[in-house]
């Protein structure tokens, strides 16, 4: 088994471990994906990585970080990542949507104006979040019970719009700081109800919301789940590996088949912690104590590095992140590297 031994996932077969991690643009229009994404997306998919993922993709227009952000919410937004689903299957690979909320770390201007909180005249809106918290200067409010129960309802629309669309995987971000995060992670959830308190009351609303989504899915369809293994946080509220080991078993039991280890989000990691790999001692982790499969992130951007993670058995797939935005070739140039055949577009065949 190396970087580029097929997996099988449910019915979903990748020709190779390596995937393009979901990286957002900042490039749409109400929601609305176009010929960045495109581009972005197809290019790794020409660039033969065996799983394209898609950005953060919002269920709601209140879910959106900026208002440059992607979403599915509506028939608009279905129609546009038809095309480029479409062109990725051209391309022999597989494409997933990563579904998002972004809870209170919502309301912000975009990246290029140094993500400032939007005023109501700038777009603005009431961000929500599992208790109330200031987020990037941003308040957010607490959600009420009820408005949990819209939330599930909304991902649970948009997961049935992204099978209608063709994608081949699912994946809920509920890491990063976004809303499911803010749900499970004590050191922002302080609510006393049932949704707050215990440990299994604080993971209540992905737990929920996975089996409100696989039933609706098909029984084929993999279901991932992106999730911060640890805060990067010295307290005693912080969420740990331990509480990820456990996250991740109670998923399985409930119909996940993936989990992506990433960290943070509430808070930016320690330079002496950031080094090439240092997060897939996660993966390892959950898929040792759980038997779930996972994937490995973090500065992964070599070939060697790559097909290591593999070959030792740490993670099932390499989930490769700014190296895929520096080199859309990545997987083309992985195989080169480590001597191994792959198929090459046609096209481009003059060139190697």
């Amino acid at each position: 088994m190396n970087l580029f031994s097929p997996i099988h996932i449910r019915n979903l077969t990748l020709k190779n471990r390596i995937v393009l991690s979901p990286m957002q643009q900042y490039s749409a229009k109400n929601g609305v994906p176009g010929n960045w994404h495109l581009v972005h997306l197809g290019s790794r998919a020409v660039g033969g990585a065996g799983l394209i993922l898609t950005e953060c993709t919002a269920v709601s227009e209140e879910g959106l970080a900026t208002l440059s952000d992607v979403g599915i919410w509506n028939d608009e937004q279905k129609n546009a990542w038809k095309n480029i689903v479409n062109f990725v299957h051209e391309q022999d690979a597989k494409i997933g949507i990563q579904l998002w909320h972004a809870g209170g770390k919502g309301s912000l201007k975009h990246p290029n104006e140094r993500m400032k909180p939007l005023t109501p005249e700038e777009g603005g809106w009431t961000v929500k979040s599992s208790s109330a918290h200031e987020f990037n200067g941003v308040f957010a409010e607490e959600l009420t019970i009820d408005e949990i129960q819209e939330l599930k309802t909304k991902f649970v629309k948009a997961a049935l719009r992204a099978v209608e669309t063709g994608f081949d995987t699912i994946e809920l971000h509920a890491g990063h700081g976004y809303l499911f995060h803010q749900f499970y992670s004590a050191v922002i959830n302080k609510r006393q109800d049932e949704y707050g308190g215990s440990f299994e009351n604080r993971i209540r609303f992905l737990v929920e919301t996975v089996q409100e989504i696989r039933k609706v899915i098909p029984a084929e369809m993999p279901l991932f789940v992106r999730i911060s293994a640890v805060d990067y946080i010295e307290s005693d509220e912080a969420w740990t590996l331990e509480d990820s080991i456990k996250l991740s078993e109670i998923l399985k039991e409930n119909g996940v088949d993936f989990i992506t280890a990433s960290g943070g989000g509430f808070t930016n990691v320690s330079k002496d912690k950031v080094f090439p790999g240092y997060q897939v001692p996660f993966a390892k982790a959950i898929k040792e104590q759980t038997g779930i499969l996972t994937g490995a992130v973090g500065m992964i951007t070599e070939a060697e590095q790559a097909n290591d993670i593999i070959v030792k058995g740490d993670a099932d797939l390499v989930i490769i992140a700014r190296e895929h935005l520096r080199d859309p070739y990545f997987a083309i140039h992985s195989a080169k590297a480590l001597g191994i055949e792959t198929e090459i577009p046609w096209q481009y065949k003059r060139a190697y």
